[in-house]
């Protein structure tokens, strides 16, 4: 039980620096360079990782890294640069809070994992609270952050899937690492041709980007990933609450943001949605530990 409790300590750092990424992102870093904002994201802590590792992708992973690279990073590293521009922290960090409902529903082709009906229960309440909580009578949502921060749910939910059933005995932060370099080298050239030159540092963009860097990104992932091959997944879920957690406290007590009614309401549907897909049926057998 202390060791379960030990690796649950050490994923619960992946939600909640993520779900402090918002704010950052949007106090501090530039709001129309999110190609170069997730290239400078990910680039130095590919770097870190491999430095500390030493080691170079081999056999298959070279096209796994680049498939992972662009889902996990490259992807979904501008999509969610361009929600936390576009929406208040507590609606992005709550959108993507959905993800848990959306992997155990992808698990079923991916991992050939079907889900059970608590499972499907809770994916169905956690979507029906991002409808209430989007709907008209709420306050005034970007539908493009939406979009954006949807888009980006769905990519990290494929590539965690895809990095889990391809993870083997591969070291974690040698995995990481190389996700973070080859999602780096694809993002370059197209920030390039689409943004220019890259953003000019100013005082607030370096602490955003070390902050976003080394918390948010190197240290979170190979926390995530951890707690994805120690636990089991409906364990990971569940701390995986404290994304929204962290984005909703952070937005109301920093950045001064209010939440409507109906926007608390959908807020509390999809944390329980996502807290009942977690649970365990009656009668079922304990599930395994993840093999991330």
């Amino acid at each position: 039980m202390e060791t379960k409790w030990r690796w649950m300590l050490v994923t619960a750092i992946a939600p909640v620096a993520w779900g402090s990424t918002y704010i950052v992102t949007r106090e501090l870093l530039p709001a129309d360079q999110p190609l170069w904002g997730a290239f400078i994201r990910a680039l130095p802590a590919g770097l870190i990782l491999l430095a500390l590792v030493r080691r170079r992708p081999h056999g298959s992973w070279w096209w796994k890294s680049l498939v992972l690279g662009v889902l996990n990073i490259g992807a979904f590293f501008v999509l969610v640069y361009l929600a936390a521009q576009l929406l208040p922290s507590s609606v992005a960090s709550t959108v993507m809070a959905t993800s848990a409902g959306v992997i155990l529903l992808l698990a079923w082709p991916i991992l050939r994992q079907h889900p059970t009906w608590l499972s499907l229960a809770g994916a169905l309440v956690g979507f029906a609270g991002v409808v209430v909580m989007l709907s008209p009578g709420g306050a005034d949502v970007n539908p493009w952050g939406v979009v954006a921060s949807l888009a980006a749910m769905c990519c990290s939910s494929v590539g965690f899937l895809l990095a889990r059933r391809w993870s083997g005995d591969a070291p974690i932060l040698a995995t990481t690492a190389w996700q973070l370099l080859a999602g780096s080298v694809l993002l370059a050239p197209v920030a390039v041709l689409v943004e220019g030159p890259p953003p000019s540092p100013t005082p607030g963009s370096v602490v955003g980007f070390a902050y976003i860097t080394l918390i948010g990104t190197a240290l979170a992932f190979v926390a995530w990933f951890t707690g994805l091959k120690h636990l089991p997944a409906g364990v990971v879920g569940v701390v995986g609450l404290l994304n929204p957690v962290t984005g909703v406290l952070l937005g109301t007590l920093v950045a001064g943001e209010s939440l409507t009614a109906l926007q608390g309401l959908g807020i509390l549907l999809v944390l329980g949605g996502v807290g009942l897909g977690s649970a365990r049926s009656p009668g079922r057998r304990r599930e395994p530990a993840a093999s991330r």
